[in-house]
C-alpha cells in the first residue's frame, strides 16, 4: 500500500479524509463524558438517582468495549466504509431516542445500547482506514495525533459543551447536538472516504467467539459495579467473566488449529511491544474517564456547581490536552515512544497529586486548575504514541482485528474507570463524602503508576520506518486511481494472512 506524500505530508485528498474520521472519534468520546456534568439534572428529570445515571454511563462504555472486537472483524467482511456508515446511523438514532427519553430504561436503550453499538461499528473503521491510508510513519503520527487529539478533546470538552447546552437549553439538547454532528460526518464522508481494500463478503464471521468475548467483558465490569452491594456477587461475576474469556480463547486456538476463521488471531498476542501498548491504552482511558467522572461528581454533589460551572473548571484539562495533542507530531520526531508514554503517565499522576494537595490546603476554583491542566497534558501526550505502537506493529491484513482489539481494550478501560470510581464513591468506605472522592482519585493515581511501570518495558526506540514492502512512494502523475479514488494506493493481496517480519515488532 502506498500513499502520495510530499515532504512527509499527505495529499489534499487524504487531509479531507481525515476530517470526518477525526470528527467521528470526537463525537464518540464526547458522548462518553458530557453526561458527567448533567448527572443531577438527568436524575431529577427522569426520577432516578445519581447511581442510575452512572449505570447508564458505564453501560454505554461497556457496550462499546464488548462489541468493539466483533465490530473490527465485521469490517473485513462488509467493508470499512459500510460499517462506518451503519455505525453513524445507529449512533444517530440512539441520540434522538435519548433526547426524548421519559425514564431511565429508555435512556439506557438509546444512549447505552444504541449509541454504544453505533460506536463499536464506526470506530474500528476510523483506525483501520487511518493505518491503511497513512503508510508513512510521519504522516501516520500526524493523523493519529489529529484523531486521538479530537478524541481527547471530545472527552475533555464534553463536560464544558454539555454543561453549556444543559444550562442554556436542556440536557436533552446535548443529544440533539450529537445527532447534528453525525449528520455533518455523513455529509463530509460521502465523497472523500473510500475503502482502499475491497470487502470480502464470503469471509466467515465467528459468532460464537463474538458472543463469548462480549459476555466475558460484561460479567467482569458488572462484577466491579456490584462491589458496593455484595462482595460474593462481585467475586462470582468476575470469576465467571474470567472463565468465559478463557473459554473464548480456548475456542480461538481450536479454530486456528482446524484452519477455521476465528474472531481474533493469536498472532495479535505474540508481539510483546503491542501487548504493552494495549496495557498502556487501557490504563490511560481508565484514568481519564475515572477522573472525569470523579471530579465532575465531586464538583456537583459536594460543592453544588451547576453543569456550566463544572464544565468551565474542567476546561483546564481540555487546554492541557489540546496543547499536548497539537505537539504530538513534534514529540514523535524528537522522542522515543516509550519516553512519551512514560512522561505522560508521570505528568498525569503528578496532576492528580497536585489536585488533591491544593484541594486540601486551599479553597476556591483556582485550587482545581493546575492539577487538571497537568492531567489533561499528560493524557494527551501519551494517547498518540500508545496507539501508534499497537497499530503499526501489524500489517494491513490484520488491521481489522488489531483495531477492534485496540479500541475494545481502550473502551474497557473507560468503563472500568467509571465503574471503579463510582463503586468507591457509593461504597461508604470513608466517613465523609470528601474523603471518598479523595480515595477514588488516589486509587486512580495508583493505577496510573501501574501504567508507568508497564510503559517502562516498551522498546526505547523511535518509530521505525515501514517495512520494505510497504514503504510509501510518490506515484507518477499519470498513475491511475484504484478503488480508493486516491492516486498511489495499491491494495495488498486479499488472501495474505501471515505477518512478515517487521522491524516495528519486538
Amino acid at each position: 500500500m502506498t500513499e502520495q506524500v510530499t515532504s512527509g505530508r499527505p495529499s489534499s485528498a487524504l487531509r479531507r479524509v481525515l476530517i470526518p474520521l477525526a470528527l467521528a472519534q470526537f463525537i464518540c468520546s464526547f458522548a462518553g463524558s458530557n453526561m458527567n456534568v448533567m448527572i443531577n439534572e438527568i436524575a431529577k428529570d427522569l426520577g432516578t438517582t445519581v447511581q442510575g445515571v452512572q449505570l447508564a454511563i458505564t453501560l454505554f462504555l461497556l457496550v462499546m468495549a464488548a462489541l468493539m472486537i466483533p465490530g473490527g472483524k465485521l469490517t473485513d467482511r462488509y467493508g470499512r466504509k459500510r460499517c462506518l456508515n451503519l455505525g453513524l446511523a445507529v449512533f444517530g438514532l440512539g441520540a434522538l431516542i435519548s433526547s426524548f427519553a421519559q425514564g431511565l430504561p429508555i435512556l439506557i436503550i438509546g444512549y447505552s445500547v444504541l449509541e454504544g453499538v453505533g460506536t463499536a461499528l464506526l470506530i474500528p473503521p476510523v483506525y483501520i482506514l487511518t493505518t491503511m491510508l497513512f503508510s508513512d510513519i510521519t504522516s501516520r503520527a500526524r493523523a493519529f495525533g489529529a484523531i486521538n487529539g479530537m478524541g481527547g478533546i471530545g472527552a475533555a470538552t464534553g463536560p464544558l459543551i454539555g454543561g453549556i447546552i444543559a444550562t442554556a437549553i436542556s440536557w436533552r439538547a446535548a443529544f440533539i447536538f450529537q445527532a447534528a454532528i453525525i449528520v455533518v460526518i455523513v455529509l463530509l464522508s460521502r465523497r472523500d472516504v473510500r475503502d482502499p481494500v475491497p470487502a470480502d463478503p464470503a469471509r466467515p464471521f465467528d459468532i460464537t467467539g463474538a458472543v463469548l468475548s462480549a459476555i466475558g467483558l460484561v460479567l467482569i465490569v458488572m462484577g466491579i459495579l456490584a462491589a458496593d452491594n455484595n462482595g460474593w456477587l462481585m467475586l462470582g461475576l468476575i470469576v465467571a467473566g474470567v472463565l468465559v474469556l478463557a473459554w473464548f480463547f480456548a475456542g480461538v486456538r481450536a479454530k486456528e488449529r482446524s484452519g477455521r476463521e476465528a474472531l481474533l488471531t493469536t498472532e495479535l498476542f505474540k508481539n510483546r511491544t503491542s501487548n504493552l501498548g494495549l496495557v498502556t491504552q487501557n490504563i490511560q482511558w481508565l484514568v481519564l474517564m475515572g477522573i472525569s467522572f470523579t471530579v465532575s461528581a465531586y464538583l456537583q454533589v459536594v460543592h453544588g456547581y451547576n453543569p456550566i460551572q463544572t464544565g468551565l473548571i474542567l476546561t483546564a484539562a481540555t487546554v492541557g490536552l489540546l496543547l499536548s495533542s497539537a505537539a504530538a507530531e513534534r514529540f514523535a520526531k524528537r522522542r522515543a515512544q516509550r519516553t512519551l508514554v512514560m512522561g505522560g503517565f508521570i505528568i498525569t499522576v503528578t496532576g492528580i497529586v497536585l489536585f488533591l494537595v491544593l484541594n486540601a490546603v486551599g479553597s476556591g476554583v483556582w485550587v482545581y486548575l493546575p492539577g487538571l491542566f497537568l492531567i489533561g497534558f499528560g493524557v494527551g501526550a501519551m494517547l498518540t504514541p500508545s496507539v501508534n505502537v499497537v497499530q503499526s506493529a501489524f500489517p494491513d491484513e490484520l488491521q481489522g482485528e488489531i483495531s477492534g482489539l485496540s479500541r475494545s481494550v481502550s473502551n474497557l478501560g473507560s468503563s472500568l474507570g467509571t465503574a471503579i470510581a463510582g463503586t468507591i464513591l457509593v461504597a461508604g468506605i470513608t466517613k465523609t463524602p470528601e474523603r471518598s472522592y479523595a480515595l477514588a482519585l488516589t486509587v486512580l493515581a495508583a493505577i496510573g503508576l501501574a501504567g508507568l511501570v508497564a510503559s517502562a518495558f516498551l522498546p526505547n526506540t523511535r518509530p521505525a520506518a515501514p517495512a520494505a514492502d510497504s514503504l510509501p512512494t510518490t506515484p507518477h502523475p499519470s498513475a491511475k486511481r484504484n478503488e480508493s479514488g486516491i492516486p498511489g494506493f495499491t491494495a495488498p493481496p486479499a488472501d495474505k494472512r501471515t505477518a512478515s517480519p517487521d522491524p516495528r515488532a519486538d
